[in-house]
């Protein structure tokens, strides 16, 4: 078994603060070290006068460290359109990976680095963390023992402003960035992407497996000065049958969600819905003969797929979440760029911006997104004058986005 533990940390900004400040903290205890970090701009890490002080090499890119050092895990959280190109050399150079969510922009880009991944027989794992969430885990091992029955319908809600600092950053919103790379940052691929990603993983069939998305149909709509979508309607039918929705914004006032509801044959799911509102933050699960399981509270912010991705390192054991069990959120997203290209622009009259830093936010879109969510429709569906309804793609075979 593999003692000390050395990490390649690409990106400290943003997200990946966390990752510095849980290794600065916890690190030494768990025979863990930082061999280096790599930012263009690591003055956005809150950790970085910490980071110096103990004499960590600072790089500006993955290449120029790699130039210099080796590391046993790389840790990628630079935007989207680097996950795959800095998880292929890191691959390269004999690192294992851990990439955050999503995998990748493109399914094309995902399947390069799966292939990567069985060059080098190295692990990489993706940062959907509720995947590594004992909670989460909990229930997915109840699924898939039957003790629910067969899945009919999941829904999620996610509805959280953002201010224009937050569109502020060079790619964020962006469909490509200046040098044509695609990143499809969305609401959906981005600050939400775990809770539609949480759908597809909790039915997969084995503990480190998604379900296969079959066709998407998606509504896709505009309220900020982007490139992309900051609002989302998703149906999604699996290849088991299931019916996936998906309703998530940053377009509005009022911050709401995540809200779940999983029916089952058995049971219906439910993560911070009224019915359970005693409950709050925690997984409900009902059942026919009205017997309640609270399988607990999932950690938002926890470091689980941290330690789960050094154990499996030293001890040879299976990542919840390999690519192949997050590349089935990428196909949706895809898909749903395939189902609506021309994102739909909400009426002007509608918009409100207000705040320092601004949000903006459409009139009455909160009370909108939850019809659809109690009724189980899309927009288009509800009568809604501004809605347009878009195409059903099949993701059978759906190899490239283009």
């Amino acid at each position: 078994m593999q003692n000390n533990i050395s990490v390649f940390l690409s990106g400290i900004g943003g997200y990946g603060n966390n990752y510095v400040k849980e290794l600065l903290k916890n690190g030494t205890q768990n025979d863990v070290y930082i061999e280096g970090v790599a930012d263009p701009h690591p003055e956005s890490c809150s950790c970085l006068d910490e980071l110096k002080a103990n004499s960590i090499p600072i790089y500006e890119s993955a290449e120029s460290f790699y130039a210099e050092h080796k590391a046993d895990l790389a840790i990628i959280s630079s935007p989207i359109q680097f996950h795959c190109e800095q998880t292929c050399l890191a691959l390269a150079h004999g690192s294992h990976v851990l990439c955050e969510k999503p995998i990748a922009a493109t399914v094309q880009e995902a399947c390069q680095m799966i292939e990567a991944r069985d060059k080098a027989k190295r692990i990489l794992a993706i940062g959907f963390q509720w995947a590594y969430d004992p909670v989460y885990q909990s229930l997915k091992k109840d699924i898939i023992a039957g003790c629910l029955e067969r899945p009919k319908r999941l829904k999620t809600l996610v509805l959280w402003p953002r201010d224009a600092d937050y569109y502020s950053r060079g790619w964020a919103g962006k469909k490509k960035d200046q040098k044509g790379r695609w990143v499809l940052d969305s609401v959906a691929n981005n600050a939400t992407a775990h809770y539609l990603h949480n759908m597809l993983f909790v039915l997969g069939k084995e503990l480190c497996q998604s379900v296969q998305p079959a066709e998407i149909t998606a509504e896709l709509y505009r309220a900020n000065a982007i490139e992309n979508f900051d609002t989302s309607a998703m149906r999604i039918f699996a290849d088991n049958g299931a019916e996936i929705l998906f309703y998530a914004s940053h377009a509005v006032k009022e911050s709401i969600g995540p809200m779940f509801c999983y029916e089952f044959e058995n049971a219906s799911v439910y993560y911070n819905h009224p019915s359970f509102l005693k409950s709050i933050d925690h997984i409900i699960a009902v059942f026919r003969n009205n017997r309640i399981k609270d399988y607990g509270r999932p950690d938002h912010q926890g470091m689980y797929k941290l330690w789960t991705v050094i154990d499996a390192i030293r001890n040879g054991t299976p990542v919840p979440c390999p690519p192949e069990a997050a590349l089935p959120h990428t196909l949706c997203i895809n898909g749903a760029h395939q189902s609506m290209p021309n994102i739909v622009d909400f009426p002007s009259e509608l918009i409100i911006k207000e705040g320092q830093p601004a949000i903006t936010h459409v009139k009455a879109l909160e009370n909108i997104m939850m019809q659809c969510f109690n009724e189980n429709k899309l927009p288009s569906e509800t009568g809604i004058p501004w809605a347009k309804s878009g195409k059903p793609v099949s993701l059978a075979g759906y190899d490239r986005f283009e």
